[in-house]
């Protein structure tokens, strides 16, 4: 079962101070207040206390590093996909504090709250994170996967998950995939399609999470049709291609933009690899009776034209084909 982002918050901040929670607001304005100490039971297990910190912005990319388990693809965060939080975290900075574990190294592993890093250095704010000790990789799972229960992965990022999946063994098909996600198996077969794309080739999107199945398996199809060295070609050609910029509060533009990025692709795609368009050969119309009968061969294929005939005449013609052709 998938939790969602304010019930997690619920469990992550409901003993936030030793404060008593009862319902998810209160838990979210536990968050809201950064409380410098709290206490979280992770699926269950023996609690982990957590110490907020703050990471000054110019030390974010040296200090953080997100979980590498973590489903959500960080080269597709852009401004434009960070867009829902980026204008209000530039204006008022960071609301929930992220969650995470400390490495042996002194780094700080995100766990919950990548967006949110990734939108700091974009803002260049600050970066606040509650930091738990001796949090183990099955937990850091627990927390990511709830985490990215917010904000829906897009169909590279869901197929990605599911592929690991295949490859470890943990599911033998798309059936058990579509069971266990409950979605339908062809949006299984999408996302399994989107990712098995290059990266270079999606990110010349400025927002992944705009590309549906019907283009995706497009893209897949024409990418898959080409040898080595063409997709070679077609990949050198995309990182020279400039996406228009979108300003985040020009957002409602980024349909249209997506849909004019597909289109000059699928150009490249045919300049690349041109599809083999079938040469039909005209045939020649032979008279057989002036003004009434004409026929055409093609190949061992005759066309006879009738153009008036008795039931009489039609009966002898069909007798003599009959009787001719057995």
């Amino acid at each position: 079962m998938v939790m969602k982002t304010q019930d997690l918050n619920a469990r992550l901040f409901g003993k936030a101070n030793k404060r008593k929670v009862t319902s998810s607001a209160e838990a979210q304005q536990a968050a809201k207040d950064q409380t410098p100490y709290i206490e979280l039971s992770v699926a269950g297990e023996a609690p982990v206390n957590f110490k907020l910190v703050t990471i000054p912005a110019f030390q974010i990319k040296e200090k953080t590093v997100v979980f590498e388990q973590n489903a959500r693809e960080q080269a597709f965060l852009t401004e434009i996909a960070l867009a829902d939080i980026l204008d209000t975290l530039k204006e008022k900075g960071q609301q929930f504090p992220a969650v995470g574990r400390q490495l042996d190294d002194g780094r700080i592993e995100v766990l919950d709250g990548s967006r949110r890093r990734m939108a700091c250095l974009y803002a260049k704010r600050d970066f606040l994170v509650y930091v738990g000790e001796g949090i183990t990789t099955a937990n850091a799972k627990f927390l990511s996967d709830v985490a990215n229960a917010h904000k829906p992965l897009s169909l590279f990022e869901r197929g990605k998950e599911m592929q690991a999946m295949l490859d470890l063994g943990k599911v033998r098909d798309q059936k058990e995939l579509a069971r266990l996600f409950q979605c339908s198996e062809a949006i299984v077969s999408g996302a399994l399609k989107a990712a098995s794309l290059p990266l270079e080739l999606l990110k010349v999107y400025p927002s992944i999470s705009e590309l549906g199945r019907p283009t995706i398996v497009k893209l897949h199809r024409s990418y898959t049709k080409l040898s080595e060295e063409k997709k070679k070609t077609l990949l050198a050609r995309l990182s020279q291609e400039k996406t228009q910029h979108i300003d985040n509060k020009n957002i409602q533009v980024l349909p249209r933009v997506t849909s004019e990025i597909t289109k000059k692709i699928e150009v490249m795609f045919e300049e690349i690899a041109p599809t083999k368009k079938k040469i039909n050969k005209k045939t020649e119309v032979q008279t057989l009776v002036k003004n009434n009968v004409t026929y055409s061969r093609s190949g061992h294929q005759l066309s006879l034209n009738i153009k008036e005939i008795d039931d009489e005449k039609l009966a002898k013609v069909l007798e003599y084909l009959q009787q001719m052709m057995n």
